[in-house]
């Protein structure tokens, strides 16, 4: 969880929004620390609303548009009851200190891909990830959890799940002339 505090403001603002060229304002708010939570539950809360996947392919250029970012960081607030001026008053700043939070790894775990391993070119939603913390045997209570943290432990549980690969016939005889020449070595005999 990562909590960002935002001023209270005694009186409105008037901005200018240079894009759509129009004047808004923030209403008047007291202070808030907002609580905020970059997990499943907050990932499901937003792809009811609009739709469309959260996470996107590393590779791909998919953007999430000012309003639907500003949406997500709705949907990861704990809070209860928090005015629309609040959002509308985060700074740049405070935006990426929340970026850099959805981006900590939350784990000192590496998974490894295996070799030519390829990817099943599907869109991850929160159903599917939800459904693999199913087939996981994955508490479903383990959706509050940092989302790349919890995605970590689906990688390690898919690992440990995976029956060894074979060995080719070469990587046998590979193996087997490794062995025989420690045989060797440690017998000091000459095979």
């Amino acid at each position: 969880m990562r909590s960002i505090h935002v001023d209270e403001r005694t009186v409105d603002k008037e901005c200018w929004d240079s894009v759509n060229n129009k004047f808004f304002y923030i209403k008047a708010h007291k202070a808030y620390d907002l609580k905020l939570e970059h997990s499943l539950i907050s990932i499901h809360k937003w792809e009811q609303k609009w739709h469309v996947p959260f996470i996107k392919d590393k590779h791909s250029d998919e953007k999430l548009t000012p309003e639907q970012t500003m949406d997500y960081i709705k949907c990861m607030t704990l809070n209860q009851d928090v005015p629309d001026s609040v959002y509308e008053d985060l700074t740049a700043e405070d935006i990426n200190k929340i970026s850099e939070y959805m981006n900590e790894p939350m784990t000192a775990t590496v998974v490894k891909e295996a070799p030519g391993q390829k990817k099943s070119g599907r869109r991850v939603t929160a159903e599917l990830i939800y459904c693999w913390m199913i087939q996981l045997n994955i508490p479903t209570t383990f959706d509050k959890w940092h989302i790349n943290s919890l995605m970590q432990l689906i990688a390690v549980c898919n690992a440990e799940n995976t029956p060894p690969k074979k060995m080719s016939k070469n990587e046998i005889i590979e193996r087997n002339r490794a062995l025989n020449e420690a045989r060797k070595a440690k017998y000091h005999t000459k095979g």
